[in-house]
């Protein structure tokens, strides 16, 4: 009797045991599910796009920059730089660089001109390019011959004209107080398009004093490459005054294009406003086809005789000894210098009630290749 006791209470201990070990192995399972739909969760919340007025994370730089000085005027914290490279007084904040390169962006789709130049980052106001002229010389010399000595190449220094760019887009505290309202989008559209018509009009025509020197205001001459001092720009008269020859007109852009010594045609680009290319969009060849063709695709430029075509309004209209059509290669011929990133100062007080952004960017351009570029003079002779 006893053994058969012993033998129930033994088994009923290994049931025991076996339920237990069962609500164990349960309970891991359940930990490890709440383990799994945790990471799930964070994991969506990851992935999940912000909902309308919220903000995804941003690097606290930024953040400081927008949400504390853009909208409140909160200043602490944010780096402070100079306005001017000659003076030490404070002027401006620097912008961070994802606002930037959204002001560059912009910049660069709406600025003709830049889109087609070369530009170069710098870190000072004084950007310097040194250029090769002139040609060592070759020959041909026997296996055994003296070798002449060869001749020395020259080199010019550029040194683009520059000055400060700005712009002064307002916004109300009301629009900056709104959750809704994305001051960085804005602010970097408003600028972009400011800076992309002052920067537009100093690449083509500027002076060069406090701005950019327009490729149009060097000096320009007939003569050919070989015989053309450095810096001048060739230019093809039209043959008639004030416009294209009656016969032919289409002519005189081909015989443009072959001024361009062929390893700059690789790349080259028509420069011409709106006015002009409408003029120049009718032509047509002996059989009828217009020489101007549109994009294939959507984002494609339109050709004139196979090569893109940039409009550019600051471009002149044609007219008496105007130059109103340029072609060449300009990302070898036009050099843009960005002289560090944008810098804002908030101004809340000038125009109550609205809040006045003055920003401020220094850009400088000048032509490093004076042979990259050609230009139609609309002149008889």
């Amino acid at each position: 009797m006893d053994m058969e006791l012993e033998v129930k209470a033994d088994a009923l201990d290994g049931a025991f045991d076996a339920v237990l070990a069962a609500e164990a192995v349960d309970e891991l399972k359940a930990t490890v599910a709440a383990l799994k739909a945790q990471v799930d969760s964070q994991a969506v919340a990851a992935s999940r796009l912000p909902l309308d007025g919220a903000k995804a994370a941003v690097d606290p730089t930024r953040d400081a920059f927008v949400e504390r000085y853009l909208r409140r005027g909160i200043d602490a914290g944010i780096e402070m730089k100079n306005l001017s490279g000659t003076t030490s007084g404070d002027g401006g904040y620097a912008v961070p660089r994802e606002i930037d390169g959204a002001i560059a962006a912009t910049l660069k789709s709406l600025s003709p001109i830049r889109s087609i130049a070369t530009v170069v980052q710098t870190g000072t106001s004084g950007y310097r390019k040194l250029i090769a002229t002139g040609s060592m010389g070759a020959g041909w010399v026997g296996e055994t011959a003296p070798r002449p000595e060869t001749a020395t190449r020259s080199f010019a220094e550029i040194v683009p004209p520059s000055g400060e760019l700005y712009a002064n887009p307002a916004a109300s505290q009301a629009m900056l107080d709104d959750a809704m309202f994305n001051v960085e989008d804005w602010l970097a559209e408003q600028l972009g398009r400011e800076f992309a018509v002052a920067e537009g009009s100093a690449f083509v025509n500027g002076n060069g004093t406090n701005r950019p020197k327009g490729f149009l205001t060097y000096a320009t001459t007939g003569e050919g490459d070989h015989v053309r001092a450095f810096g001048t720009l060739q230019h093809l008269v039209s043959g008639a005054a004030g416009g294209f020859p009656t016969a032919n007109p289409q002519d005189k852009l081909v015989e443009l294009v072959h001024t361009l010594k062929a390893p700059y045609r690789q790349g080259a680009t028509w420069v011409m406003n709106s006015d002009t290319l409408a003029r120049i969009r009718k032509f047509k060849t002996t059989d009828g086809a217009f020489i101007w063709q549109p994009g294939l695709v959507e984002g494609q430029a339109a050709t004139l005789l196979g090569y893109p075509v940039v409009e550019a309004e600051d471009m002149p209209d044609v007219g008496a000894n105007s130059l109103a059509i340029a072609f060449g290669n300009f990302r070898a011929g036009y050099l843009v210098a960005d002289r560090g990133e944008t810098r804002i100062l908030r101004d809340p007080f000038s125009n109550k009630p609205f809040v006045h952004f003055y920003a401020t960017k220094r850009v400088g351009g000048a032509i490093i290749d004076s042979q990259a570029i050609k230009l139609m003079k609309f002149a008889a002779s």
